[in-house]
Order: C-alpha cells, then structure tokens, then sequence
C-alpha cells in the first residue's frame, strides 16, 4: 500500500512557495511516498519533481476555466487557462489524461464548480471527483461530493491542496501502487482515507503568498 497526496502545490504556483526539495524532506517525514503535483497553471512542478523525487509522481494541472477549476491528471502538455469547461476536459482527454474535480460545491471558494446542471453534462468526461480536500470548511459541500460520486459512479478521491510544507498529507489515499493511468483508477477506487482537515488559517498563508510573489 501507497499514502498518496493528490492536490499539492510547490513554488510554481503563484500562491505558493514551497520549494521542490523542501516539498520531498516533508513527504518523506510525513511517510507521503506518492503525490499529484497540480499547480495553478502550469506543469513545470511536477515535470521538475518527477525527475527528481525519490518516490511516484503525477503530473497534473489545476486549470481555471470560464467556467471553475478543474485539474487534469497524467498530463503531457500543459493546458491553458480560461477556456470552457467543456474545451478543457476535451484537451485532456486528447493527451489521455484523467479528469478530477477539485473541491466541488465549496463556497469559500469562487473558482469552484458549483453548477450541478453543468457537473452533470461533464459527467462522461469526468473520472475522479475530490471529495475530501483539506482545504475545504464546510463539511455539506464534501458531502455533495460523496453524493455526486455515487449518483454517477464516479471514483472519489483525497488532496490536503498543500501550499505549504506543513499541509502536505493533511489528507491523503491509503492505496495499493499502481503503474500508469488505467491502474491508477482501479487502486484509487479501493483506497482509503486517512488524516484531517487544515485549520481556517492556511488560507490566509496562501493570500500572503500571492501577494509576496506579486
């Protein structure tokens, strides 16, 4: 069995400064030994980190779209922001890349997916829906979530969405290894949540972040 983190952020991400090597001291540490890297924007974190951790990376994106974010997993390309959702997932899917929705429903954040009448015409796209995101406050918009998943027979999956050291594992998957994309989903539909939420708090470090880079 793996512990997989699958919403971190590193110092490529305009909101946080984590630094690669600093992001594997802590992985180590907390016994993190698989991570999706999904910075805002762009795919140079993880490509960077997946040359040099000592343990699976994937390569994933966390793309604003007109329409909210959505991230894009086992990415090849990076995948420009502000398209349709419906032009993104298409993208993603045309380099073979799974398609998750981060922390759908929550209302403390103004580029979550919030739409049900839209998540439900993404539906045939969709692969993975996080429905435990360390980040996330309000327990009724995990719960939607859960509810969304099982409607549609969709695999849930867990992130701690670090931007900081600190944060990563908060929340992660116990899960059997796996190699590739296709065996990524089946593990992911038999593993197991572990750990907790981030305090309130760490949203104000990210705020602090943006505007120290800024």
């Amino acid at each position: 069995m793996i512990r997989a983190d699958l919403h971190v952020h590193t110092s490529y991400s305009m909101d946080c400064q984590t630094e690669p090597a600093e992001l594997i001291d802590r992985c180590l540490e907390m016994k993190i030994n698989c991570l999706a890297i999904a910075d805002h924007g762009t795919i140079a974190g993880g490509q960077h980190l997946q040359k040099i951790a000592p343990f699976s990376i994937i390569v994933a994106e966390e793309i604003l779209t007109t329409d909210g974010e959505i991230m894009g997993m086992f990415l090849s390309e990076e995948i420009p922001n502000n398209l349709p959702a419906f032009k993104t997932v298409h993208l993603i899917k045309e380099q073979d890349g799974i398609v998750c929705i981060p922390h759908p429903f929550d209302p403390m954040r103004s580029s979550a997916i919030k739409n049900m009448k839209l998540l439900e015409q993404l539906m045939p796209f969709i692969d993975v829906i996080e429905a435990f995101n360390a980040r996330s406050i309000f327990d009724s918009s995990q719960k939607k979530a859960i509810q969304l998943a099982s409607r549609f027979n969709k695999t849930v999956s867990a992130g701690s969405d670090a931007h900081s050291a600190a944060e990563i594992g908060r929340f992660c998957m116990e899960m059997p290894d796996f190699t590739g994309k296709d065996e990524f989903l089946h593990a992911l539909s038999q593993g197991k949540l572990c750990g907790q939420k981030s305090s309130f708090w760490v949203h104000f470090r990210s705020t602090l972040n943006k505007l120290k880079k800024n």
